[in-house]
This record gives structure tokens, C-alpha cells and sequence, in this order.
């Protein structure tokens, strides 16, 4: 390939669904080694499968790109709610682009290097049938390939259903040079005379990308490892065509930790369902790029933005094993965003989820007579004492529901207060030295830094026996944060009420 030729790479995903995670990498891969080659980055639709095609899906596409911050000039857009298209290469939908398929499929008619096969389904399936019993790897034997001229013109009057197929050298080996793997060989014997036109007129990928990624200039392309047995069939193509052949590089699978191909069948596999789960787009995108590259150079760090990766990105740092998908680490990486977020960023991302709750939805509806502001400073408030904790924003106020429960909804008994061998005539005099405490701060001082100095200097020496009634008195659970952050969320009215109820069980 010319090492001067400008770096164009392509997005083609299919809109069948949602976006999968290894296509999301494909993408990000793609987009970094563009932005670090000062190359085009450009989104291109598949749509040839159109049995599989999901309603939406295009505009999921386009939509994660851009939640993504994949910036691109050229491809397919919306604006203004319409999917528009931008370039001098297009269309860049390949429905669109029939017609420039079928020319293109006519050139290797017409230069021997494809032909029309008529099989029928069942004509396939004994086939097939017939070479696994004879333990012969299943491949289309070619019955079609010498039909004479007329046969074919005859077959075609009769408007007999046909798939235009390619004729596949079949003598000695097609080469190619990987940029993860290397050099990769194969013996032609063994490749198939693969599907270029279907019966339906539309393209198999396998045709299409070929056609496109020529005429669009297309010079270096990412995809999965499952497609390095499918090369040589591309680069034949290339080859009957006389074209110039783009750089390919396979990217490594992405594994279960049992080893198995992850697929949409184990789990959640989408970045919508990320998304949905709480995780931020920076720690999805950090997450994904670890997914087979690294910084290498013994280099342990771990947390990268997308401006440092479109830097860094190295091709060459690519592994060729396969990828284990491993949530625990996911989960790391996105904890460590959650604590780098300003408090108003985490209450801005947090929110929807918290709207989403019934306990929220409860809260909110008791408090009706709050104004937002009051409620954004009370989120605000659970928000940091929760921050250091957070995993991912679906979690927000799971762990801490009794700041969103009224007084008489925490349940706690006289055994629940209980601090070693204390009595319940003990429980109840340390209840109400809290609450004489926390009686005497002011509105104006009560902040964080004074409830905290305030209890511990009552509490002395004996810090358990003052301090673990309230805890238990405040949130009525066995695990919870301080009750020097419990009674600094919840306010001095709700604080001392609570405090109260809890006396009455130590009666």
C-alpha cells in the first residue's frame, strides 16, 4: 500500500439491533487510529441483510457514535430528526447503491471471474449433506460454473431464481499482511466460491465491503478475527478487479471469563444496556479500548480520556489473543470516574436514575411542598456521602433508602441500638445526649464538620456507646455511613424526630 495516501477508516456497522460491544470497539479503534493519523473517520451503513433489519436501529447507530464523541465530517448523519448523508463518496447506505453492486458484479461476469448459479435451496442442503457424510468440508461444488452461455440465457427467460457467485482461484496460496497477526497464508484449495449477488438483487457483505471500501478509498480496515478466514476471498476480489488493496487489521475476540465467545445469548452485551446499568461514557470507552490494546512499555495506567487515547492509540499495541470481557473491572473503572465527578456532574447524571425508583418517586411526592432547588440540595447532599461508594449511577440511594423513608418507616429495637452489654436505660441515655447535641446546632451551623466535632467530643472516650444507638437509631440498618453524615443529609428536624421514636423502644 502507498504509506502516502491519506488514512481513511470506515464504520460499517449493520442496523440489526443494538450496538454490541465489539462493534462499539471496532468503531473506537477505528476512530483513534484515524484521529492519530490525522485521517477521515467515516460512518457507513450495511443494510444489505434486510430480513434482519430492526426499525430504529440506524438511528441507534448514529446516535451512540455521537454520544461517543466518534467525530466524523463524512457518512450518514441526523439532523433535524432526518437521517441525511454527507460526502463525495456516497450514498453511503448501501441499499442505495444497487445499481453500482450490479455494474460491478457485471465487470467479473463479463472478465470470468463470477458466474450465476441457479441451485435451489434443497439442491444446496443435499449437497452439503452428501460431502459431510463423505466427511469432505461442506463447499459449493461448482455444478454451475460451465453452464454454457445459452443455459444460462435459457435458465434466465425461465426467470429461474439465480445468485451471482465468485469464481475462486483455486491454485496456490493467497497472502496477506495483517497488522496485528502478520503474515497470514492460505491455500486457495480450500476456499469456496462465496455469494457476490443474492437472489433478491441485493449484495452479500462479503461483495459489498469490498466494492465500497474501493470506491470510497477506504485505506486501512478494522474488524473482527472472525473475518481472517474470509479475507483471501477479498483479496481476490481486489485482485480480479485490479484494485489496490487496503491495509486489514483482525481484532481479537472478546471473552467470557470462561473463555467462550461472548455472545448477546450470555448476558449484556449492548452499550445501550451499559448505558441503562449506570455506567458513564468514559468508563465505558476506557473499559472497551483495554479490550485487547494496552499502553505497553510496562506501563501500569489504566485510566485514559478519549482526547489522551487519540494521542496514544498504537496499532502496534493491539493483542492478538482473545479478550476477556470482565464486568468486575468495568465496575472498577467506572467507580473511579464516579469519584472524579464534580458533585453537581453526578447529580445532573444521577437524577434519571434516581427518578426511576419508587422510593425516590414516594419521597418526592411527600415533599411536594419542597421547591426543586430544595430537593436538588437534599440529592446533592446523599449524592456525596454516597460518592465514595458508587459503582455505578443505578445504584444511587439503593444502599441509604432511609434517607428517603419518613421517621415513623425506620423499624428499631431496643436490641438493634444495643452497644455490647449495654442496657436499654444505657441505650436510651446516650440517645439523648445525641439528641441534646444535635438540639444545640443551630440551623445555620449545621454542617458536616460541626455534627462530627460536636458528637465526638460528647462521646469522649466511649465513641461505640454514644455513636452506634444513633447510627442504628437514624437509619435502622445493620451497615450505613456515619451518623455524622446520616444526621447532616437528613437535617436537624428530621434527625432529632427520628432520635425520638428510637427513645420510645428503649422504655
Amino acid at each position: 500500500m502507498n504509506n502516502n495516501k491519506k488514512v481513511r477508516i470506515r464504520f460499517a456497522p449493520s442496523p440489526t439491533g443494538y450496538m454490541h460491544v465489539g462493534n462499539f470497539r471496532s468503531a473506537l479503534y477505528g476512530y483513534l487510529f484515524a484521529k492519530k493519523n490525522n485521517g477521515d473517520f467515516i460512518l457507513r451503513i450495511e443494510d444489505t441483510d434486510r430480513k434482519r433489519q430492526v426499525e430504529g436501529a440506524l438511528e441507534k447507530i448514529i446516535e451512540i457514535i455521537n454520544w461517543a464523541d466518534f467525530s466524523y465530517q463524512e457518512g450518514v448523519f441526523i439532523e433535524n430528526g432526518k437521517i441525511i448523508q454527507k460526502g463525495e463518496y456516497g450514498p453511503y447506505i448501501q441499499s442505495e447503491r444497487l445499481a453500482i453492486y450490479k455494474e460491478h458484479a457485471q465487470k467479473l461476469l463479463d472478465n470470468g471471474t463470477a458466474y450465476y448459479c441457479f441451485c435451489t435451496e434443497e439442491e444446496l442442503s443435499k449437497m452439503r449433506e452428501e460431502q459431510i457424510s463423505q466427511k469432505k468440508p461442506p463447499m459449493y461444488d461448482r455444478r454451475c460454473l460451465h453452464l454454457s452461455k445459452e443455459e444460462v440465457e435459457e435458465k434466465k427467460a425461465k426467470s429461474m431464481p439465480y445468485v451471482i457467485r465468485q469464481k475462486i482461484n483455486t491454485e496456490g496460496i493467497t497472502a496477506y499482511d495483517d497488522m496485528i497477526r502478520g503474515h497470514i497464508e492460505f491455500k486457495n484449495e480450500i476456499l469456496d466460491d462465496q455469494i457476490l449477488i443474492k437472489s433478491d438483487g441485493y449484495p452479500t457483505y462479503n461483495f459489498a465491503n469490498v466494492v465500497d471500501d474501493h470506491l470510497m478509498q477506504i485505506s486501512h480496515v478494522f474488524r473482527g478475527e472472525e473475518y481472517v478466514s474470509s479475507t483471501p476471498k477479498y483479496i481476490q476480489l481486489y485482485q480480479n478487479f485490479g484494485w489496490e488493496i487496503p491495509e486489514v487489521a483482525h481484532l481479537p475476540l472478546l471473552l467470557n471469563s470462561d473463555k467462550s465467545k461472548l455472545s448477546k445469548r450470555q448476558g449484556d452485551v449492548s452499550v445501550e444496556d451499559y448505558i441503562k446499568n449506570g455506567y458513564l461514557k468514559e468508563a465505558i470507552i476506557n473499559f472497551v479500548v483495554l479490550l485487547g490494546w494496552n499502553l505497553g512499555d510496562g506501563s501500569t495506567q489504566e485510566i485514559f480520556s478519549l482526547k489522551e487515547l487519540e494521542n496514544i492509540f498504537d496499532v502496534q499495541r493491539i493483542h492478538k489473543a482473545g479478550a476477556i470481557f470482565d464486568l468486575k473491572k468495568l465496575d472498577w473503572i467506572n467507580a473511579q470516574y464516579i469519584k472524579k465527578l464534580s458533585i453537581d456532574d453526578l447529580y445532573e447524571k444521577s437524577l434519571p436514575f434516581f427518578q426511576e425508583k419508587d422510593f425516590y418517586k414516594s419521597w418526592s411526592t411527600k415533599h411536594g411542598a419542597w421547591s426543586s432547588a430544595q430537593k436538588e440540595e437534599y440529592l446533592k447532599k446523599v449524592l456525596t456521602v454516597e460518592q465514595e461508594r458508587l459503582v455505578k449511577l443505578s445504584e444511587v440511594g439503593e444502599a441509604d433508602k432511609f434517607f428517603f423513608l419518613e421517621a415513623d418507616k425506620i423499624i428499631v429495637s431496643a436490641d438493634d441500638m444495643r452497644w455490647k452489654e449495654n442496657s436499654d436505660e444505657d441505650t436510651r441515655a446516650n440517645l439523648e445526649k445525641s439528641k441534646n447535641v444535635l438540639g444545640d446546632i443551630s440551623d445555620e451551623d449545621w454542617t458536616l464538620e460541626n455534627i462530627e466535632k460536636l458528637l465526638l467530643e460528647a462521646a469522649g472516650d466511649k465513641r461505640g456507646d454514644l455513636l452506634f444507638p444513633l447510627r442504628a437509631a437514624l437509619t435502622g440498618e445493620k451497615k450505613s455511613p456515619s451518623p455524622f453524615q446520616v444526621s447532616w443529609v437528613l437535617g436537624k428536624e428530621e434527625t432529632l424526630k427520628r432520635i425520638d421514636r428510637a427513645m420510645e423502644n428503649c422504655k
